[in-house]
């Protein structure tokens, strides 16, 4: 089979065709005849020492296709079933997932749709819920919002009902987030947006503020919180690994700050998160109160391509590639 492998050189990732054999399920494992995947950032920051791969290794995160075959004591699923996964080497024509981390996919999702829901749903449920604790009525704020994680924050708050505020430094980016469910589109790249988020809010602040930009608007995201806001760091895209912090209003106001990463989760951990999104998330998916924001569809052979626009940061939402 056709596989594409990634590794590091020089700050940059490279990527590479392999021809491998059909991968066999191990016990617990589901091979997947893969139909669509998506790009994920993480995977393409080679300077972030989280991400970096001096050894080559097989590319991709996440994808939708048929199971092919299951292995030793794996209930549920059966050759030919319709699956999405977190599965490690999607950027192949047949890729192993571990059977926690499949789930069905819904029949009114195209393949490209549901190829690119994965990581970066399961990444925004994570924040938003079981550690952002966003409740009906409450602001969130989204840094970044056009990329893959930032639209499914949009669309994750907007269906739970709270009020949303979001960043980006293209106009045409916000008019077409706001067709995504967006309430308040501020334009901003990088820093610069506190003020008119706190603006939007009545002077309260946000509740929730995601930082997908990285170093550059982590003080604004700060800034623009309320009493006991909560800000999670999830991306980088411009390259700033380090900023200052304010202690005082993180004190004086009980702010809490973290983290989200699936680099050092556990495989139970990640068991956790993707059966809490298929409980909280997938019937909005199922039943049309979500669908992922699909920017461009590369066919496999153009993965290279695929990998440069998103790179480029043109996109809004996600960027996926087609395996026929």
């Amino acid at each position: 089979m056709k596989s594409y492998w990634i590794r590091s050189d020089h700050g940059k990732t490279a990527l590479e065709l392999r021809e491998v054999p059909i991968p066999r399920p191990k016990k617990g494992e589901i091979v997947i005849r893969m139909h669509a995947a998506s790009l994920n950032r993480g995977e393409l920051l080679a300077s972030i020492g989280l991400h970096s791969a001096a050894e080559p290794r097989p590319a991709g995160g996440d994808g939708a296709g048929e199971v092919h075959a299951v292995g030793e004591g794996v209930t549920g699923f059966k050759p030919g079933d319709r699956v999405m996964a977190r599965a490690r080497g999607s950027f192949s024509e047949y890729a192993i997932a571990r059977a926690e981390q499949v789930f069905p996919a819904p029949e009114r999702l195209s393949w490209e749709q549901a190829g690119a829901i994965p990581t970066a749903f399961i990444t925004a449920y994570e924040m938003l819920i079981p550690h952002g604790r966003l409740k009906a009525g409450e602001w969130l704020l989204v840094a970044g919002a056009s990329s893959g994680v930032g639209v499914a924050c949009v669309q994750i708050g907007r269906m739970l009902g709270a009020r949303t505020i979001g960043t980006s430094g293209s106009r045409e980016k916000l008019e077409r987030l706001k067709a995504a469910g967006l309430e308040v589109a501020i334009q901003a790249r990088g820093p610069g947006f506190a003020d008119e988020a706190l603006k939007a809010t009545g002077g309260s602040g946000v509740n929730l503020a995601i930082d997908l930009v990285g170093g550059t608007a982590f003080p604004d995201c700060l800034r623009a919180l309320a009493n006991q806001g909560r800000l999670a760091i999830v991306g980088y895209v411009d390259g700033v690994l380090k900023s200052e912090i304010d202690l005082e209003p993180v004190h004086g106001k009980r702010l809490q700050i973290f983290g989200i990463s699936n680099t050092h989760l556990t495989a139970a951990e990640r068991a956790e998160a993707t059966r809490g999104f298929v409980r909280d998330i997938m019937p909005a998916v199922a039943d049309g109160r979500i669908t992922p924001v699909i920017d461009k569809v590369f066919p496999f052979s153009e993965l290279p391509a695929a990998k440069a626009y998103a790179e480029s940061n043109a996109q809004v939402g996600k960027v996926v590639v087609r395996l026929d």
